[in-house]
């Protein structure tokens, strides 16, 4: 692999708090050099004036739909959009067919991704068998295995035995492991289209109750606090559960969360003309939370940006509403239109917007290098993503590489572009026409 040349780029690399302008060397896969000025003889280059370059960005809860569900997803596709999302590293979830609930199922799912050489894949298994909430699945073997499985989850639905879930939080202790929490009450959900409240109303929808969320949230934070577990809470939407994070975390409760871009930046006033690709569980939920979420997103109470990137056939989306899946894709919009609204329109520091997308989903699972995390430092390994900050452009859903089209951001215009993405000093993904919109 010849030397590779990253000149005149604005590094922004959380893991070591550095923002400066500098080029970056890279050789044999690694980072072998930064400086100003570096020589370009006998070098490919890279041209990133103008341009920021960060580490690989780490996608904590990615749907990618294999095995059992790969007409509107597979490894291949999920991994490649997540490349051209600016993700060297994906979180895959357990609500497959089979679900990943055992040690051979996630140890095959692994070894296939390493033979496609796209991004990183860390597989979360099952907290109950089958996904079923009536025994705890096999999470200590799964943790033991080649796949080396650090979180667990039932992600798609809730574990309604709270017996059960305190004795999985007091099982992955011996490894300190981390349990992801959906937290959603069946009971209070069940039937549910859309965010309860004026919006569902006019619709004639029935709507999914705020408590239906807060309650999980709830009795999962006390818990984790009960158990001394890791927990980490999953697309959190309404303002009372950030609230009750907020008082867990100041209790010393071993607590993260994690919100999603369409949480983040649009309501149930954005829901029109019954248009499924708006129908997403948790829904989306008041202006008031939206506001809240960002300002819990700006002061450190919320961990990562996580897309929960949920793939799904046109002709499922295309259902009528109360039969069409939930869920939207995320993972090619997410850099885009975070750095749009967030950082361009609402003030974002642009570094806390890009930690949010690697330091923080790193430290929430506890990944150390050389697996992820070491940053733009000497002698890393050269997993990176190049921006172009000043890129104008309309995000086009027909034209990603995920077989998902239900992007709720389809058609928006915005400014930032994932110019290239590098994978072990090579590049993985590189924007065909770079400044083109």
């Amino acid at each position: 692999m010849p030397e590779l040349l990253i000149r005149n780029a604005r590094i922004m690399d959380p893991f070591n708090e550095l923002d400066e302008k500098m080029d970056v060397m890279i050789s044999r896969g690694r980072i072998a050099a930064l400086a100003k000025e570096l020589p370009v003889q006998g070098r490919e280059s890279i041209q990133a004036e103008g341009m920021v370059l960060a580490p690989g960005f780490l996608e904590i809860h990615a749907h990618l739909r294999e095995p059992g569900k790969e007409d509107a997803e597979t490894l291949e596709s999920g991994l490649e959009s997540a490349l051209r999302g600016g993700y060297t590293a994906v979180c895959c979830m357990p609500n497959t067919d089979p679900p990943l609930d055992n040690a051979a199922i996630v140890e095959g799912i692994a070894a296939k991704a390493r033979d496609l050489g796209l991004a990183d894949l860390f597989p979360v298994g099952c907290i109950s068998r089958r996904r079923e909430g009536s025994e705890l699945a096999e999470m200590a073997l799964m943790h033991l295995s080649e796949a080396h499985v650090r979180a667990f989850s039932d992600d798609g639905s809730g574990v309604a035995d709270s017996g059960l879930m305190r004795r999985a939080m007091e099982y992955v202790q011996a490894f300190d492991g981390l349990l992801i929490s959906h937290a959603e009450e069946a009971a209070l959900s069940r039937g549910g289209q859309i965010n309860e409240g004026t919006v569902s109303t006019e619709m004639g929808l029935k709507g999914i109750p705020a408590l239906a969320e807060e309650v999980m949230v709830a009795r999962d934070l006390l818990l984790a606090e009960e158990t001394g577990c890791r927990l980490h809470l999953a697309h959190l939407s309404t303002a009372r559960s950030v609230r009750m994070l907020r008082e867990a975390k100041e209790r010393g409760v071993r607590v993260t969360a994690e919100v999603t871009p369409h949480h983040l930046l649009l309501s149930e006033m954005d829901i029109a003309g019954y248009d499924t690709v708006f129908k997403v569980n948790p829904p989306l939920r008041t202006p008031h939370d939206v506001r809240y979420l960002q300002e819990a997103l700006a002061d450190g109470t919320i961990d990562a940006i996580a897309t929960d990137h949920a793939p799904h056939t046109i002709e499922d989306k295309e259902k009528e509403f109360d039969y069409a899946p939930f869920g939207v894709v995320g993972m090619e919009s997410a850099f885009p239109v975070l750095y749009s609204e967030l950082v361009l329109a609402g003030g974002l520091d642009p570094m806390r917007l890009i930690a949010l997308l690697t330091s923080g989903p790193a430290r929430v699972l506890g990944l150390q290098p050389p697996q992820y995390g070491a940053g733009i430092v000497e002698g890393a390994r050269a997993d990176l993503v190049i921006m172009d900050v000043e890129n104008e452009w309309t995000l086009d859903a027909k034209r990603f590489a995920s077989k998902g089209r239900n992007c709720p951001f389809h058609g928006r215009r915005v400014k930032g572009r994932i110019r290239c993405t590098l994978k072990n000093g090579g590049v993985a993904y590189r924007l065909a026409e770079a400044g083109s919109g």
